[in-house]
């Protein structure tokens, strides 16, 4: 039997926090990983988010708005990865 919660926890948390290590990811990725990888790895973590964002919205233990949540978490993701992934195509015209 499931309870009511009376004050339900925010979930806005998780999906930044989801942001926040794609963004570093992706950073990490740009300076240790040669151009020619770069593409793939960025896809990895992309992947590695869903799998991320999938788990810190089932700790938090809500199924109301379950799916437009993982949806927030994965799609800021792809838009932060996206973001860096023209940042480093950029770079690598300018200085090459």
């Amino acid at each position: 039997m499931s309870e009511i919660e009376l004050v339900p926890r925010r979930t806005i948390g998780g999906i930044i926090a989801v942001w926040v290590l794609a963004a570093m990811a992706g950073v990490s990725i740009g300076v240790l990983v040669p151009v020619e990888w770069r593409a793939a790895w960025l896809t990895v973590t992309l992947g590695g988010c869903l799998i991320l964002a999938f788990a810190v919205q089932l700790w938090y233990g809500r199924s109301q708005g379950f799916t437009e949540r993982v949806a927030a978490s994965v799609l800021g993701a792809l838009l932060v990865l996206g973001v860096l992934s023209m940042g480093f195509a950029l770079a690598a015209v300018v200085t090459g």
